[in-house]
């Protein structure tokens, strides 16, 4: 049983604050993901939480347990690296079974330890294997059963999957998703730059942004309600497309003229005060159908991906505004160098104004 709790806390080198008012509170079983553009300080809050970084400011504490100035070996926490770290000497067995042995467990603990952790990574049939002889999704397994031999209060996992190929991630972020529902009391923190990962594992997903938080929220609560247009990009891919205008209309549901000569209608509400608010429109590219009358957006097809299942729109540019992306069901790559109208149902509209949602004011 874990919780954790972090208020107020920064990191700087020297003059540099590169995280600033950091507070999070982690519950027991949770398994949070960290996620945001490279230089947020994904690695950094997670190198922090488990002692390898030093706390500039605020207050870090689990269980209760102020946990500052704790040396890493005593927090009770255990970390999975980016690169598996195995010795490549030893055996799957003794890989894992080596951190008990530097602690002077005994035979008996060691063994249990190891087979119950290798039982649930469904490592049995190779711990008398060399690291050299195993695939990469399985080395990794290995490194997540040498932290799991510990039984630590805290997992810690600093982006575990990058070094493997599309296929080896896919299988091993089941196999982590498998671990987590085989050990729901473990609390995990889990940092990435794969959505998908993030998106299909947490049970929260932390957005940092500009060396802070911009919101914290279950992976549907992201992607349904983003608070801020940074979030609304950053979750979802292709990205939410935003595009200017102003409210025309007020009401349970909100009209809006569009600069580029269109009309969206969303279910935000709005008050008659907000009539003649410039805001931005956002609209997901899945959430993009061809329009049958009145359209949010008109265009010619610059450019279209047949996926397969979907098929990828990008929309020429008009002037200075950014390229709309629609995705559209079915392989529809005769729509290339056509005008094309698009609309979307109006709970799919998102509004923002200076930044943030309208739904969050």
């Amino acid at each position: 049983m874990a919780d954790l709790v972090l208020k107020n806390v920064d990191k700087a080198y020297g003059e540099v604050k590169v995280l600033k008012d950091i507070d999070l509170d982690i519950k027991t079983g949770e398994l949070i993901v960290f996620v945001g553009p490279s230089g947020c300080g994904k690695s950094t809050l997670l190198r922090m939480i488990a002692g390898l970084e030093k706390i500039t400011g605020g207050e870090f504490s689990i269980d209760g347990v102020r946990m500052n100035d704790v040396p890493p070996a005593q927090r009770g926490i255990a970390m999975v690296f980016q690169s598996y770290a195995l010795y490549p000497h030893m055996t799957v067995r003794d890989n894992m079974s080596f951190a008990l042995k530097i602690a002077k467990k005994s035979a008996a603990e060691i063994d249990a330890a190891v087979d119950k952790a290798a039982k649930i990574l469904q490592l049995t049939p190779y711990l008398d294997r060399l690291p050299k002889a195993l695939s990469g999704g399985q080395r990794q397994r290995v490194a997540i059963g040498r932290s799991i031999v510990r039984d630590p209060k805290v997992y810690l996992f600093d982006e575990p999957l990058s070094n493997l190929d599309a296929a080896l991630r896919v299988a091993t972020r089941l196999e982590i998703a498998q671990l987590k529902e085989a050990m729901p009391n473990s609390t995990m923190i889990y940092v990435t730059h794969d959505q998908v990962e993030a998106m299909t594992l947490a049970s929260r997903i932390v957005v940092l942004a500009g060396g802070g938080i911009a919101q914290v929220g279950s992976p549907l609560e992201l992607y349904e309600r983003p608070e801020n247009e940074f979030v609304a990009q950053f979750i979802g891919s292709p990205s939410m497309n935003l595009l200017a205008g102003e409210i025309i209309g007020t009401g349970a549901q909100t009209t809006v003229r569009l600069a580029n000569g269109g009309t969206a209608v969303s279910a935000v509400p709005t008050q008659a005060a907000d009539k003649g608010l410039q805001v931005n429109i956002g609209v997901r590219p899945e959430d993009l159908v061809e329009a049958k009358g009145e359209a949010i957006f008109t265009g010619e097809v610059e450019i279209t991906e047949a996926l397969g299942e979907v098929t990828l729109l990008y929309f020429a540019r008009q002037g200075d505004a950014a390229q709309v992306v629609a995705k559209l069901p079915g392989i529809r790559s005769e729509l290339r160098r056509k005008s094309v109208s698009l609309t979307a149902n109006p709970k799919k509209v998102h509004l923002f104004s200076n930044g943030k949602s309208l739904l969050y004011r």
